[in-house]
Parts: structure tokens; C-alpha cells; sequence
């Protein structure tokens, strides 16, 4: 065989050898790994919470907030101790030229003018004739504000205003503290349950249940 067909034979396996071979980076002779799924390593997945899985609430395992009562409050923040002692100690330590509502304020009014010269028990009993009225059920205004703008009832009022006072003055001071004790039950009157009453120089005749006489008024039921 000459030496041109020789050269022609052995370019030709060398051709061949290279197409056939696989391309490895690694060693001729290691085998390329296959991939499955079950090959694969198994991570661990925590489960998430879904509505079959999270605790509920139920109404009785709910706890309903309790409020705390509002109550008034000194200049400091702190609610004020209540009042102990007699009716005349009570009025010293309530005494005081503002009111805390609108509601108390015609409480507070009403005793001004019906009552600034009598003595404290007959200043609380006119106090306890607006509140027995304004809680009477029905047959007068639900509201201290109600009862005293009542046509006819109270003679110091006119219109749908209350009329002004010295705040300053000492009587009104005493009339707001009055008012504080009969609007929050701290002493009983003498008059019970009355709903009425009048100047003694008066005789209206009233066909009524006379229940005390205080200072300069008679009271009724």
C-alpha cells in the first residue's frame, strides 16, 4: 500500500473516533449520574395554618372589656375621695362654682332659687323633689332640666333659659354641692318621696299627703 492510501485511511478512523466520543469534563470512564425524582432529596415543608387548622373563637371563650364607670375628676387627674360625715361636712367638701353637665347645672339651679335661705336640710329636700319628679315614671319630665321648665311649675324661670347667677357667691357653691349629693343618693331627706311643696305664707289647700315641713316650705306627696 503506498504511503498517500495509508495517510488517507488513518485521517479517516481519526475523523470518526472523534464525532463517536461524548463530551465529559470529567474522566473518560466515570458514567454522567441520572436525575429522578426519587433521587432527590426530601426537604420538610412545616405545615401552614389554614381555616380547618386555626383556632377560633368561640362567643363564650370571647371576654367582653369591662368599662370603668366614668366618674369626675380634680384638676390632678385623680377622682375625688367620696364625701363622709354629715350634711354640712358633705357640703364642704363639694362645694364648688362649676358643674360637671348641663343636667346638673338645672339641679344645682333650682335649688339656687327655690332654696339659697333655707337651712342645708331644707336646701337638699327641694333637690330631692326635682330628682323624685324627674324619676317619677312618667307623670313629669324624665330630666332635672325637664321638670324645671315644666309650664307653671317654677316661677324663677321664663322662657327656655336658665336664669343667671353669681357664681362666685358662696350660696351658689353650696347650691351645686347640694346638687351633687342629691343627683349621686349620698343622703337621704326627710321628704322621702315627695313631689310638691310651698312657701309657708301660702295655703294653696292642696288635697295632698303632708310628708315634712323645712325652713319656710311645706312638702307634699
Amino acid at each position: 500500500m503506498t504511503n498517500s492510501i495509508r495517510s488517507a485511511i488513518a485521517f479517516s478512523a481519526a475523523l470518526a473516533v472523534s464525532v463517536v466520543a461524548p463530551a465529559w469534563a470529567g474522566p473518560a470512564e466515570a458514567p454522567q449520574p441520572t436525575l429522578t425524582a426519587a433521587s432527590l432529596p426530601t426537604i420538610p415543608v412545616p405545615d401552614l395554618l389554614s381555616q380547618e387548622t386555626e383556632p377560633q373563637l368561640s362567643g363564650d371563650d370571647v371576654e367582653t372589656p369591662v368599662l370603668a364607670p366614668i366618674t369626675e375628676q380634680s384638676e390632678d387627674g385623680v377622682a375625688p375621695a367620696r364625701p363622709t360625715g354629715d350634711l354640712s361636712n358633705m357640703v364642704a367638701q363639694l362645694s364648688s362654682s362649676e358643674v360637671a353637665t348641663r343636667e346638673l347645672e338645672c339641679l344645682a339651679t333650682g335649688i339656687y332659687f327655690e332654696s339659697k335661705g333655707e337651712p342645708l336640710a331644707g336646701q337638699l329636700a327641694v333637690g330631692k323633689v326635682i330628682s323624685n319628679r324627674a324619676n317619677s315614671g312618667g307623670r313629669f319630665p324624665s330630666s332635672y332640666c325637664g321638670v324645671l321648665f315644666q309650664r307653671g311649675q317654677f316661677s324663677f324661670v321664663r322662657g327656655r333659659s336658665l336664669p343667671s347667677v353669681p357664681r362666685a357667691s358662696k350660696q351658689w357653691k353650696t347650691a351645686v354641692a347640694i346638687a351633687k349629693i342629691v343627683d349621686q343618693k349620698l343622703k337621704e331627706s326627710a321628704v322621702g318621696k315627695a313631689l310638691f311643696f310651698h312657701a309657708r305664707r301660702v295655703s294653696p289647700g292642696w288635697r295632698l299627703k303632708r310628708v315634712a315641713m323645712i325652713g319656710n316650705h311645706i312638702f307634699y306627696r
